[in-house]
């Protein structure tokens, strides 16, 4: 749920409050077919308190069923203040799950996986192509930073929350590292807009019988369509994408 006020569509700016309305619609035309609604904070953050209460109010148009939600977030600083950024993101949001940058180490790390009833996924290899400024430096050992982070992930996983993010623009390092994911849910961003191979890596995860992934998939669906009918096309759009996985798997 990257919603841009400048991207929605036009029709939409006579109402009360655009961005709820549009999140509602988008979460109508999608919950039956959704695995998780990941909801990313800076395009709300940036309205001060109104975009914050647009968080809660989206949150509540979420049908009643299980179904996970993501606070996308990337939090990640001294033990002190993520324990706070925990708080937020847990306890006053109620999120299911965050993504948290695990770069200034453990104990920034510590205070979101504390919470043993949430999942806590951590940047290890990311979809954007800054990627290789950091994570695909190549370590004295020859292994690489991102690969350093996964093990490292695993052995912090003492209460079984924790996850991954590794974007889905990777391929081959998908394919090279997949084994060494064990039994951490892995959220891949980047199928759509940023071009990643859908089949690609579904088919990754289901040669090494994998199933434990969610992909993600923002503007590419909640932007396919701009006209007064866009409910429709994106309701046809997420369940094209779920058709053309069934397929693989």
């Amino acid at each position: 749920m990257d919603t841009d006020l400048n991207k929605i569509p036009k029709h939409l700016h006579r109402s009360k409050n655009p961005v709820t309305e549009f999140n509602k619609i988008i979460i109508e035309s999608t919950y039956k077919y959704a695995a998780a609604y990941k909801i990313n904070f800076a395009f709300y953050e940036k309205d001060g308190t109104k975009g914050l209460d647009n968080i809660l109010e989206t949150l509540s148009y979420l049908p009643d069923r299980e179904i996970l939600t993501i606070g996308d977030a990337k939090r990640g600083d001294i033990g002190n203040t993520s324990q706070m950024y925990a708080q937020s993101v847990f306890d006053h949001f109620n999120f299911d799950s965050i993504t948290v940058n695990p770069y200034m180490g453990f104990d920034s790390v510590e205070p979101f996986l504390n919470y043993n009833d949430k999942l806590v996924f951590i940047l290890a290899l990311t979809s954007n192509p800054g990627s290789k400024d950091f994570e695909k430096l190549k370590l004295s050992d020859g292994n690489y930073l991102y690969q350093k982070v996964i093990d490292t992930i695993i052995s912090w996983n003492a209460n079984k929350n924790c996850g991954l993010v590794f974007g889905a623009t990777n391929l081959s390092e998908l394919t090279e590292n997949i084994t060494a994911f064990g039994e951490l849910p892995i959220l891949l961003p980047g199928v759509g807009t940023q071009g990643a191979d859908l089949e690609g890596v579904v088919r990754t995860f289901h040669s090494n019988d994998n199933h434990n992934f969610i992909v993600n998939v923002s503007r590419a669906l909640i932007y396919c369509d701009s006209s007064d009918s866009f409910a429709q096309k994106v309701s046809k759009s997420i369940l094209e994408l779920n058709e053309s996985i069934s397929k693989i798997i």
